[in-house]
């Protein structure tokens, strides 16, 4: 019954399993209402921890969110694909990898399955592709909505006319999801609901969408300095869902043309602003679930792009090569499952939508 209690406020972070002593300690005191349950211990004895109505709520849903991300692009002619994990160069450019020895090369695991989900996309003849998988992320980020290994619901696309079908395929499947949610797991949602409380999520159909440039005239207008050629800091992003949520009565909305130089190297720039990239974020309740946008698809472009963003090329070589036998325009994006189910029932931890976290500090069970 304890363990069915929320966790006080302020409750620490996970730690090692190594140390469950200290992690009971924390839990010495007892509130007016009697004991609570660390995230620590929660976390050291999740298998104890998943019994909750709850944590069986949470978890049922998360499968859900695949079931109906699997069902709606099925539908919609999508091939699902498995990539490879193990690869040779940074699949985003950065250092956030984790890097290791393949033999007698240097590899690392892979951030996304972007490289290869645009292969087959559009240079390979299946047009339509997705994948559910692992993605992988060395941030040494201690925060309630970072992990450094998270299941990844990718799709690729191409298409006739303009990148729009694109958002428009990702706003038919969001509210596919959300939708199906509500009409086949509403008893999993009250069981959360009766544990954490929350407001159920309101959104749109077709669903909404901003320029990055009138989000920022957004906050701006809130007394808020923003920058339009840099990425929004996290409490301004959050500022920013508060603001559309009193402005037009939606949780879940959509943000286009972010500034290039805030993309990875594979962004198609902006036809009519070289500052502008024709990319996009999807956010829910203030916080980013999906980052994505059209793909360059010319060779010669790409590598200029690699080269601007300091990407070694020969870690990329097969990527680019497929794209010297013809490649069809293209986009698409990547969903973090933990964090669509986290803000979909109004949770404040990642840990909470992670069956075994992994996290800077954690590595077991």
């Amino acid at each position: 019954a304890d363990a069915s209690r929320p966790e006080p406020e302020g409750d620490v972070d996970d730690g090692q399993a190594a140390g469950v002593a200290e992690a009971k300690a924390e839990d010495a005191e007892e509130d007016d209402a009697g004991p609570t349950v660390s995230r620590a211990v929660r976390l050291n004895y999740r298998w104890i921890d998943l019994r909750t109505r709850a944590n069986q709520g949470i978890f049922r849903i998360s499968s859900g969110v695949c079931q109906l991300f699997r069902e709606y692009l099925s539908s919609q002619g999508f091939v699902e694909i498995h990539t490879p994990k193990i690869i040779g160069g940074a699949s985003e450019g950065g250092a956030d990898v984790f890097q290791f020895k393949y033999f007698d090369d240097d590899a690392c695991l892979a951030q996304s399955p972007q490289l290869y989900k645009q292969m087959c996309a559009a240079c390979s003849g299946f047009e339509r592709v997705m994948e559910i998988g692992p993605v992988f992320r060395a941030e040494n980020s201690n925060t309630n909505r970072h992990l450094c290994e998270f299941t990844g619901l990718d799709m690729e696309m191409a298409f006739k006319e303009h990148y729009y079908e694109v958002l428009e395929m990702f706003s038919n499947l969001f509210c596919y999801i959300f939708d199906g949610l509500n009409e086949r797991y509403r008893a999993e949602m009250e069981a959360v609901r009766a544990q954490y409380p929350f407001e159920d999520l309101q959104y749109k159909n077709p669903s909404l969408l901003l320029t990055f440039q009138q989000g920022m005239a957004l906050l701006r207008e809130a007394g808020y300095e923003v920058d339009d050629n840099e990425d929004p800091s996290t409490e301004q992003e959050k500022a920013l869902g508060r603001i559309v949520k009193e402005k037009y009565g939606v949780d879940f909305y959509m943000m286009d043309k972010y500034p290039l130089a805030a993309r990875p190297f594979y962004t198609m720039p902006c036809p009519n602003n070289p500052a502008h990239s024709n990319s996009y974020d999807f956010f829910i309740r203030g916080q980013e679930i999906l980052s994505g946008a059209q793909r360059i698809h010319d060779p010669e472009l790409l590598v200029e792009r690699a080269n601007a963003h300091g990407i070694p090329l020969s870690g990329i070589k097969s990527y680019l090569d497929a794209f010297k036998h013809g490649a069809l325009p293209h986009g698409g994006g990547g969903i973090g499952l933990e964090r669509v189910v986290m803000l979909f029932l109004g949770l404040n931890n990642i840990r909470k939508t992670s069956l075994f976290p992994r996290t800077p500090n954690r590595l077991a069970p």
